[in-house]
């Protein structure tokens, strides 16, 4: 047997050679892949990589079989032709062979990342990659983990999750909250083993400025727009040649900050800060502008840098700019017109790539005034390129090239966009138009299931496959395919909706229509009798599941993070009412649901077969179904008759209509003597109204006479228990003066000193912070000295349908946001010191957007508190107060539930009239405005 020496010079000559040559094929190689990879744009120089691992193979290589060179060699052949998954096979035969020798395993395994990503399979390009960075570490060459840590954080940030791609980058997350460009410049301090500054500390230009494209990238897929820009600038600063890449994402960056001002405009309308409205809706032209001016200058540069498909790229967002936030003062009809044909001619020019994929299906689905949501979840009806078959022709030439690439994800993606022409073509030749658009939507799927490697298309393609099923009239595989979206779309929601609210897709147009459709499915199904009796509780256990995701899921993207989540009950809602405890003895659980055209309501009560009614007027004629426009505008009516308290004796007449739909239907399964509490679980704009103040007009009593009322957003998301309150300590926070914010004006609230004086006295243990006193920052140092069970906040608090919008009003006309809230909360050192009960008095929402009530019903949960206590619109301080101190001093002293304490301090209002004057209750707070708005949310024990 030969000795290693020995064969090491017996080996050297060819391989030396074949090393050589090697070098050459992998330059060539990654040349070709960054043309192909442009989308990826800020991994331009990475593939430059190659030459410094060129000099450690020629030195290692020698020690290595002439057949492991053999097979890198024809790896790149079959690569170069177009065969990935031969180049898969030969280069993982390679690996085998070279496992000794990390410096030849790290160059193997970057090429297995690049081919895996060709081929759609995420999964299997991690692991290539970390593989990849294990071995460059070993062999000491950092420069080259930086570079892979770039393009590990690149992928990341493709599949959704850039919170991945930034630990990657730069090693920690920037607080949002701290997220603005009005505060100083933040000095970029990375951790050094991360990607950004393994790049700075070796002078790698070109790895810099791909970490800090991607890191902006990646900042701006999570909302944090001021953080965005930051890093793009100092890429700009690090690599000026690298001009037309950064410019292209500034431009996406400034466009999208542009999308969430005219959010918070609307935002600001709706809570009547007019000023704010001005301020933001300027704002949001400025950046727009910005967002264009970047575009043409990327596009600028892309032509003289000869790079198509960047150029591409920056036309395509041009468009989008022009299309989707209708900006015709920057873009006329004439320019756009001009950059479509630019784009076009462009777009012939371009090699097969997945920007040609991309670009061609973008622009078949242009439109001059778009809903700037995915195109794949309505029909469009005004398509720019709808002459001459221009928009049909782009879609079957992506599909040819998608095929050519061999790139599932492409594959998927052109198939589906397809499908869904025909889809939304008319319907002259149905079945045949049907045909063609289930035939390209079942191949989107089989591509996308490969090895689940495009999963978040997935649901979009089952969806789509499930509609065009229900036009076939083939109800349960529609049905089916429905729920296997439905399915897909919760494993990856949570990457989805961590980002925030207006990035990624919008969730009105992807998310809830989804799970409403196969939720009115199934029930459609039970209403024909398709399923036998046997069956019917099984499926509606699966619509009570559905419709509990679809609350959770709103939930999170109102908030835009992850947090609501964390405590959630891995237990379905079916498995928890199985639940004998006291949670749940003597209560129902009565769910809405706003579906197409009609409204659901759904009863649970503990080991019971769940309960289905839709919404009937038994004094209508015909058709008894009330449709989700009528109960629309009665409970618009409802609330507006309570709030303006027009009327000095109530009318119930509306209340008592509203009690027969939603109460009535069920009043046998729900008698006093087995029902004591009512929890709600509403839906959309059924959330605004007080279900406290229905009337039962047989009884001559409101519902809370009958029954203890309590809602949440989801029982997933409670642990009810009933706790001792014997020894608890309150942190009490007051304001009593006028206050100014944002241009709006806060009355003074003349009760408070009452309320809190009479809260004091309740809770002898306790902490006061008024008017001055109550600061953000002295409500934080206060929370880290002490924990307090009770937090009692006698102020205005603004719930907007933005998180940015919802806040308290603290002392010297400051606010405390949701934001502030929720970390000074999550700041106690350990969950036994989370907060029993959240009481928030003199609230007001936003008018016009259920969201804003998610305010309201997410407050307690977003903090961590087990139940708040809060007002759906803001009444006066006298009345509120009144009610408070009733409400503790049963909560405190007679071991009530906290929906019964609520309860009984609304009773004594309703009785008012018959109280006699030593009571010191006004008369006219038996009017429901004045009780009915508060309501107990999360855990009624």
């Amino acid at each position: 047997m030969k000795s290693p020496k020995k064969s090491l010079k017996l080996l050297l000559f060819k391989p030396l050679q074949l090393s050589f040559a090697l070098c050459v094929k992998l330059i060539h190689f990654f040349t070709q892949q960054h043309q192909k990879l442009n989308r990826h744009q800020f991994l331009k120089g990475l593939f430059l990589a190659t030459l410094v691992i060129c000099l450690l193979f020629g030195q290692v290589v020698s020690a290595q079989t002439q057949n492991a060179s053999i097979l890198v060699e024809q790896g790149i052949k079959d690569y170069d032709a177009g065969n990935f998954p031969n180049a898969v096979k030969h280069w993982q035969e390679a690996l085998t062979q070279y496992k000794s020798n990390p410096a030849s395993t790290a160059v193997v395994n970057e090429n297995l990342a690049r081919v895996y990503q060709q081929l759609g399979q995420n999964k299997e390009a991690i692991e290539s990659l970390s593989a990849a960075i294990r071995d460059y570490g070993a062999v000491g060459n950092i420069q080259q983990v930086g570079r892979m840590q770039s393009e590990l954080a690149q992928v990341y940030s493709n599949l959704g999750q850039p919170r991945k791609a930034i630990a990657l980058l730069c090693g920690k997350l920037v607080d949002k909250s701290k997220d603005s460009e009005n505060q100083p410049s933040q000095e970029i301090k990375c951790t050094p083993e991360s990607a950004e500054q393994i790049a700075t500390k070796y002078n790698d230009k070109r790895g810099q400025v791909a970490a800090l494209g991607i890191l902006g990238e990646a900042y701006r897929l999570i909302g944090s727009y001021d953080q965005a820009i930051k890093y793009l600038n100092t890429a700009q600063q690090v690599s000026p040649e690298s001009k037309f890449l950064v410019f292209n994402s500034l431009g996406n960056a400034y466009k999208s900050r542009g999308q969430l001002r005219e959010l918070q405009a609307d935002s600001a309308n709706k809570a009547g800060i007019f000023s704010k409205e001005n301020e933001f809706t300027k704002k949001s032209q400025e950046d727009y502008n910005r967002a264009y001016q970047y575009f043409q200058d990327s596009i600028k540069f892309a032509r003289n840098e000869k790079q198509p498909l960047a150029e591409m790229r920056g036309l395509l967002n041009l468009i989008q700019l022009g299309s989707q936030t209708n900006q015709s003062k920057f873009i006329n009809d004439r320019e756009f017109n001009t950059t479509i044909k630019d784009a076009l001619k462009v777009l012939e020019e371009l090699p097969d790539s997945d920007t040609k994929v991309y670009g061609a299906i973008d622009l078949a689905y242009l439109q001059r005034d778009a809903k700037g949501s995915s195109p794949f979840t309505y029909c469009p009806t005004h398509l720019v390129l709808s002459g001459d078959n221009q928009a049909l022709n782009l879609l079957e030439n992506s599909v040819l090239t998608s095929k050519k690439l061999q790139d599932n994800r492409l594959i998927s993606f052109s198939n589906g966009a397809l499908g869904h022409f025909w889809e939304c073509s008319p319907d002259n030749e149905k079945a045949l138009k049907n045909e063609k658009a289930l035939k390209y939507t079942q191949a989107a799927l089989i591509a996308a299931d490969s090895k689940l490697s495009a999963k978040d298309s997935l649901y979009l393609w089952e969806w789509q496959a499930g509609r065009i099923l229900d036009e076939q009239k083939r109800n349960e595989e529609a049905i089916a395919s429905y729920q296997r979206a439905f399915d897909t779309l919760e494993d990856i929601r949570q990457d989805i909706l961590t980002a925030e609210r207006d990035v990624q897709f919008d969730f009105r147009d992807v998310v809830r229509p989804l799970y409403r459709t196969l939720a009115q499915s199934r029930l459609d199904l039970l209403g024909v009798g398709a399923i036998a009796d046997e069956g019917r509780a099984k499926e509606l256990s699966k619509v009570v599941n559905t419709i509990d995701a679809l609350k959770l899921a709103e939930l999170q993207n109102y908030f835009g993070n992850d947090c609501i989540l964390s405590g959630l009950n891995p237990k379905q809602v079916g498995e928890l009412l199985e639940d004998n405890s006291v949670a749940f003895k003597n209560t129902g659980f009565l769910s809405s649901i706003i579906l197409d055209g009609k409204t659901g309501i759904l009863l649970q009560l503990p080991n019971q077969a769940t309960k289905f009614k839709w919404i009937e007027d038994p004094n209508q004629q015909g058709d008894k179904v009330v449709s989700s426009d009528t109960l629309q505008k009665k409970i618009a009516e409802f609330r507006t008759g309570l709030v303006k308290r027009e009327e000095i004796n109530y009318d119930t007449t509306i209340a008592s209509q509203l009690y027969d739909w939603i109460i009535r239907p069920f009043a046998e399964d729900i008698k006093p003597e087995k029902v004591k509490t009512l929890v709600f679980i509403q839906d959309g704009f059924s959330r605004s109204i007080p279900m406290a103040a229905l009337y039962d007009s047989k009884l001559n009593k409101y519902l809370v006479e009958t029954y203890a009322v309590a809602t949440t957003p989801s029982l997933r998301l409670n642990t009810p228990k009933l706790r001792d309150r014997s020894t608890q300590k309150a942190l009490i926070l007051g304001l009593t003066k006028e206050a100014t914010i944002d241009g709006k004006t806060f009355e003074q609230l003349f009760a408070v000193p009452d309320e809190v004086s009479a809260v004091e006295s309740i809770f002898p243990n306790h902490t006061p912070l008024i008017d001055d006193n109550f600061l953000a920052e002295s409500f934080q140092q206060t929370l880290d000295k002490t924990t307090y069970p009770i937090v009692h906040i006698a102020s205005h608090a603004q719930f907007g349908i933005i998180p940015e919008d919802t806040f308290i009003v603290t002392g010297k006309n400051q606010k405390l946001t949701i934001s502030q809230l929720e970390n000074s909360l999550r700041n106690l050192n350990s969950k036994s010191d989370s907060v029993e009960l959240l009481t928030l008095t003199a609230c007001e929402t936003a008018v016009g957007d259920d969201r804003a009530t998610l305010g309201l019903a997410g407050v307690a949960l977003q903090v961590g508190v087990k139940t708040a206590i809060a007002s759906l619109w803001s009444v006066t301080d006298q009345s509120t107060s009144e009610l408070v101190k009733t409400f503790y001093t049963n909560y405190r002293n007679t071991g009530m539930s906290i929906a019964e304490a609520l309860q009984t301090a609304q009773i004594r209002m309703i009785h008012a009239k018959k109280l006699p004057p030593s009571e010191g209750v006004n008369p006219m707070y038996d009017h429901p405005a004045y009780w009915a708005p508060m309501v107990a949310i999360g855990n009624w024990l």
